[in-house]
């Protein structure tokens, strides 16, 4: 006598989305150190080829995620290769013996959530995974500061002037699309605004969308786990009340891209003196209008590579780990800009810091 096997549970999975520098890798590390005994699987997809975010994840040692657990997609968006990346990654993590508990899928900051999301739709995969819920992560201090914020009245006349134009950038669109993928919001870095900012930003993220998925408020990407985990919302299911601006363009007859953004590699030697590299580094991220910026630093004399990231001119900067054996030193940062960037103009002005 043959007996049946009882069906595998699906395995939920959360979608980590959020703009440049919104603090999803801290977020995510954070929930890896504090997971209540889940084994998670981490999914990384990075803009441009240097996997800063996946090393940094493998560095922060928790046991609820380790090293074969970190899947990392680098140099291509994960919305625009998910018959060609993420399929095949889903499938090969699905065929081990020993299943995730959860999986944790961190989109680039490039990334529209909503062609992901619908691909948990693909018949080999929507038997076996769930999308438990999207969080979008917004950072807070940027949005106060009126960085993805139009001033409406002067578009609106503008408009009434010329029905042609369109006045809405790409930021702005892809800032809005992760908003309406969303099932919960996180409102990072609210330590550095105080109670009115953080007032405007709640109502510029609602004004943002129709949807009102629930918005919570964190500091350093502190959230626990039992909020992240367990939204169970079945998102692929409603996928097709959440379209992007992309997908309504495509509706219309419209091609989409990642055209209107670049990225490349800087590699330089070691840096003796960090702080006032990081400090220089900030003229040439406002000069250029350099989106995004992270990467590793070698400090002569430090058994520990220095961890930089910047978001605009405000820059962090602390040591990840130490240098590991047969490692090659250096310094590496990955610069993110729009399409027009001047890439030589950048690269010989950061190169002329050191």
């Amino acid at each position: 006598m043959t007996l049946a096997r009882a069906p595998q549970r699906k395995i939920p999975a959360t979608v980590i989305t959020g703009f440049l520098g919104a603090g999803k890798t801290t977020m995510i590390g954070n929930l890896l150190q504090n997971a209540d005994g889940k084994r998670i699987a981490l999914i990384i997809n990075e803009f441009g080829d240097l996997g800063v975010d996946g090393d940094v994840l493998k560095g922060c040692g928790a046991e609820a995620c380790s090293e074969e657990d970190i899947i990392e997609l680098t140099n291509g968006c994960i919305c625009c290769t998910v018959a060609d990346d993420f399929i095949p990654t889903m499938t090969k993590l699905l065929e081990r013996e020993n299943r995730p508990d959860h999986i944790v899928i961190e989109t680039s900051g490039l990334a529209l959530p909503q062609p992901l999301v619908a691909a948990f739709n693909w018949p080999d995969i929507r038997s076996e995974v769930t999308v438990d819920g999207v969080v979008t992560v917004v950072d807070s201090a940027a949005v106060a500061a009126g960085r993805f914020a139009d001033d409406h009245d002067k578009v609106d006349a503008l408009r009434v002037g010329d029905n042609n134009l369109d006045h809405e950038s790409p930021l702005e669109e892809l800032f809005e699309d992760q908003l309406t993928a969303a099932d919960l919001i996180v409102l990072n870095k609210t330590d550095l605004i105080d109670a009115a900012g953080l007032k405007s930003v709640r109502e510029e993220v609602a004004s943002r969308i129709s949807r009102k998925p629930t918005m919570i408020e964190a500091r350093n990407g502190e959230v626990a786990a039992a909020i992240l985990l367990g939204l169970g919302v079945g998102t692929e299911g409603d996928i097709g009340n959440r379209k992007s601006h992309h997908e309504m363009e495509h509706e219309a007859g419209a091609e989409h891209d990642h055209d209107e953004f670049d990225s490349f590699v800087v590699e330089l030697g070691a840096i003796a003196d960090p702080a006032a590299f990081t400090e220089r580094l900030k003229g040439v991220i406002s000069e250029h209008d350099v989106l995004r910026l992270k990467g590793f630093v070698d400090v002569p004399g430090k058994p520990m590579r220095l961890l930089v990231q910047a978001v605009g001119s405000r820059i962090d900067q602390y040591f990840d780990r130490a240098w590991a054996s047969g490692e090659t030193r250096g310094t590496r940062l990955v610069v993110i800009g729009l399409h027009d960037m001047d890439e030589p103009a950048v690269r010989a002005a950061i190169s002329a810091l050191v």
